[in-house]
This record gives C-alpha cells, sequence and structure tokens, in this order.
C-alpha cells in the first residue's frame, strides 16, 4: 500500500502522515524541508533560487518512490512528485519566478521521471482555506516561512483546486481540514482513519484486472 498526502504549506500533512505512520504501522518518507539547502535561500530570493529548489525537490520525491517500488515496501508520502510539477513549479513560472528556458528544462526532466513511477494507491488531499494555512504557518514558526506572502498560499490554493479537480491517477480521497484539529482532538483524527479504511477498503475489494 502507498498513500501519499498533499496540500498547501500549512496544511498538516507532516503531522497526519506521522500519526497515520504510527497508526497503520507504516513508512513515512517525508518531505525534503529540514534537510533542504535551498529552502532558506529560497524564501530570502525567490527568483535566483527557484529552478535549484525545484531540482531538489524533484529528485528528493523520485528517490523516496523509486524506493517504496524498489523495496516493496507499504508506506505514507508526504507531499508527491505531481504537487512539484503541477502546483509549485507551475506557480513559479506563471509569477515569473522560473524563466521560460528553466521551466521547460525542469518539466523535461518531470515527465522523463514519471515514465518510471507508479501513482499513489490513495492519494489523501487535505483540503484548507488561507486562515488556518496562515495559523498553522505562525503556530510552526520556522523563521524563513515569516515573511511569506499571503498571495503566494492563495496561488498555490488556486493551482490545488485546479490539479485536484482534473486528478485521473489514482483514488483520490479528499478531507476539509478547516474545522478539524487531528493533532489534538482524537475524534477528528478517528474520523479521518475512519474515512481512509473505507477507501482502503475499496480497494482491496475491487476486482483485479
Amino acid at each position: 500500500m502507498y498513500m501519499a498526502i498533499c496540500g498547501n504549506i500549512g496544511s498538516g500533512k507532516t503531522s497526519l502522515a506521522e500519526k497515520l505512520g504510527h497508526h497503520y504501522g507504516m513508512n513515512v518518507l517525508f518531505e525534503s524541508v529540514d534537510d533542504n539547502p535551498y529552502l532558506a535561500d529560497f524564501y530570502d530570493d525567490m527568483q535566483k533560487w527557484a529552478f535549484h529548489l525545484q531540482i531538489h525537490f524533484l529528485n528528493s520525491r523520485f528517490s523516496q518512490i523509486k524506493t517504496i517500488q524498489d523495496q516493496k515496501i507499504s508506506a505514507i508520502q508526504d507531499r508527491t512528485i505531481y504537487e512539484d510539477a503541477y502546483i509549485f513549479a507551475m506557480n513559479l513560472y506563471k509569477s515569473k519566478m522560473l524563466n521560460e528556458r528553466d521551466y521547460h528544462t525542469y518539466l523535461a526532466l518531470f515527465n522523463s521521471m514519471v515514465e518510471h513511477i507508479s501513482a499513489p494507491d490513495l492519494l489523501i488531499y487535505l483540503k484548507s482555506d488561507i486562515p488556518k494555512l496562515v495559523n498553522q504557518i505562525q503556530k510552526r514558526g520556522r523563521d524563513y516561512e515569516s515573511g511569506m506572502r499571503i498571495d503566494y498560499l492563495k496561488n498555490l490554493n488556486e493551482h490545488y483546486t485546479e490539479w485536484i479537480g482534473d486528478y485521473r491517477e489514482g483514488n483520490l480521497l479528499v478531507i476539509d481540514v478547516n474545522n478539524l484539529d487531528f493533532v489534538n482532538n482524537p475524534e477528528d483524527f478517528s474520523m479521518i482513519v475512519e474515512r481512509i479504511d473505507a477507501e482502503i477498503h475499496g480497494l482491496f475489494s475491487q476486482p483485479k484486472k
């Protein structure tokens, strides 16, 4: 079983991945954030470091998926390779932070990579509005995120809405987390687990092709 959790910055992906990994006894593959050599520089000067950051994330995500496939492990991935391309790289390109040459070089590499990987068995999208995202970002207090602009989060949310609406790679579960606190409220977490269990049961009850 390969599950992945997607969503905007501050939506709670990492926290949910940790809790689900413990609940299901699955490996959790986290996004390369704390050990990312470009992230702080990117938030300081997006135009200068956008290409470097996106290539780093793309390679990290591809390596994680190859590990899942090659070692045949059950795992939960914190953010997907599709978001790298269809959300973040696209947003940087449309915002003039990635130029035409770098964007198309990036897409060519992405398209080559996805030919060698499989989509998650279940993609879990954490849908969150801007006030919730801002509150979560402020709460975790990462220095390099302190200057993040509201319009940057807003643009990302718009790209997520468009991408999720067209997602056809595999099974999708959308969870609105605006009024949930699954970290501190056991009932909220149990509700999420129940919805995931229903999806997993459906996956395994489907006739094999």
